[in-house]
């Protein structure tokens, strides 16, 4: 078989899962970070630091297991880009922290937290030039405030850091190419997005503040969250993938309980991301739901989703009761305890495996994976019992799939008349400040001078080198 057939089969595997069906077998996509690092011989401070190590400890990983789709590079955060912009909620492997650890984030206390009680309404009128006025100043140790004089540090990081950006994400073509061609592995997710109350608790107030927040002025954070939701839909819509075959990843933080209460969660959580789940789903984009944590008190909630709109990613709560729950509406993924695959021993690991495609996997709509990304405590020898178990027990005898086409169909056609349906985000109000930009065109055009020839391509330029500042920002705040 030719590296583009085992890539076509794979692929095709992978997305029938996701859409809650029966393939072939099932698919294995495990997200392996410093896993890899650990495999191909790098230190974790080597895939942190040249992002080109950690894309071949990817593809090394890759050649040698038998996966379906794993992350081009789930380090991901490359440190080069943070040490130029000067970011300072990184813990740095070999600067601060030792080599031997892969990057941690450091959350601020609650008074040098990035925004402050009082500035909700800065927020709440222009998202994107807070991130710029207010938030990367204090985020970063480079970049001075408005109103300040300007230094040399400040001007280099944004050059570098801009510069940076771009390497890194031109990077990821090839290296996504490199998978498909070299090791016939498909890519695993596409695109970036967050919910309006985790980016307010991960980036702007702290875990603490937004609590504080949330007993103060409940109404404030509801409006801010608002304010958020098209520009996060925005970016999450201009990251996904083309094709509509892999889902946008959604990375889930601070919405479950203990974190907040089944009261936070109606009121201000849900309210202000389903909309956006729904939106995604109407341009013909499933959603992974990575459901870090524990999530179990929400996934009646989660149910009120169109069917097959969001794979559930499951964590730390009991993968069984999760099948029970949602296999009827939702393709589910992972559950394979992290302390398993990295403490335990390969035969209790085998028989957890067996478990799961029994109960979890009989059906169809399941991928294997262990619960969280797994980091360089991860057992080598137990990853392959969970990849020689999924291939040895995890054969359907008859799938529901069409065999393998070039391009598995990336539409549904009985979801078609739903998705028209749908409300989405058409229920909100169209910011002042439309999400994309940074300076309306509108300003802009009053300061040039008489425009000959042809306006159009001269607004439509300036709009997309403006976009370039709207990324730059919102990629800070959402990937890095």
């Amino acid at each position: 078989m030719s590296t583009e057939q085992l890539y076509q089969e794979r692929l095709a595997r992978y997305v029938t899962a996701m859409r809650n069906e029966k393939p072939d077998m099932v698919p294995i996509r495990p997200f392996v970070a410093e896993f890899t690092a650990r495999y191909a011989g790098f230190t974790c401070q080597e895939v942190a630091h040249d992002y080109n190590k950690a894309f071949e400890a990817a593809i090394r990983t890759a050649r040698d297991f038998d996966w379906d789709a794993i992350v081009p590079n789930m380090v991901y955060v490359w440190t080069g880009l943070a040490q130029a912009v000067g970011l300072r909620y990184y813990g740095i492997p070999g600067i601060g922290i030792p080599h031997t650890s892969g990057f941690n984030y450091i959350e601020p206390s609650e008074d040098q937290a990035f925004m402050k009680a009082d500035e909700y309404d800065a927020l709440i009128d222009d998202p994107t030039a807070f991130l710029y006025n207010v938030w990367l100043p204090r985020a970063s140790t480079e970049v001075v405030r408005p109103g300040e004089g300007a230094t040399y540090r400040n001007n280099l990081s944004f050059v570098k850091g801009g510069m940076a950006m771009l390497s890194y994400f031109y990077a990821f073509g090839p290296q996504v190419a490199r998978m498909r061609t070299e090791v016939g592995v498909a890519s695993a997710i596409s695109g970036i997005f967050k919910a309006p109350f985790d980016i307010i608790a991960d980036k702007l107030r702290g875990y603490v503040g937004l609590t504080m927040d949330m007993h103060t002025q409940p109404r404030k954070v509801l409006q801010a969250c608002e304010a958020l939701m098209p520009h996060l839909c925005h970016v999450g819509l201009g990251t996904a993938d083309p094709a509509g075959l892999v889902p946008i990843g959604f990375w889930m933080h601070r919405g479950c309980v203990p974190f907040i209460n089944p009261r936070q969660f109606d009121s201000h959580y849900w309210p202000t991301l389903r909309p956006i789940i729904e939106e995604f789903w109407k341009h013909g984009h499933q959603t992974l739901f990575y459901a870090e944590g524990k999530w179990g008190h929400h996934l009646d909630t989660f149910r009120e989703l169109p069917g097959r709109s969001i794979v559930f990613h499951c964590d730390q709560d009991d993968i069984f009761n999760v099948h029970r729950k949602l296999h009827d509406r939702f393709a589910v993924s992972g559950g394979i305890p992290n302390t398993l695959l990295s403490f335990g021993k390969p035969a209790e690991v085998r028989e957890f495996c067996r478990r799961v495609l029994r109960e979890v996997a009989a059906d169809g709509g399941y991928i294997m994976d262990a619960g969280a990304i797994m980091q360089d405590d991860a057992s080598i020898e137990n990853l392959r019992v969970l990849t020689e178990t999924t291939r040895q027990e995890g054969v359907y005898s008859k799938g529901s799939f069409a065999p393998p086409t070039q391009t598995p169909p990336a539409q549904l056609p009985d979801a078609a008349a739903e998705r028209k349906g749908l409300a989405g985000m058409s229920g909100f109000p169209v910011p002042a400040a439309a999400p994309g930009v940074c300076l309306r065109w509108e300003d802009r055009v009053k300061e040039l001078p008489e425009i000959t020839g042809s306006p159009e391509l001269v607004k439509k330029i300036w709009q997309d080198i403006d976009a370039f500042g709207n990324m730059y920002i919102w990629q800070l705040l959402l990937s890095f």
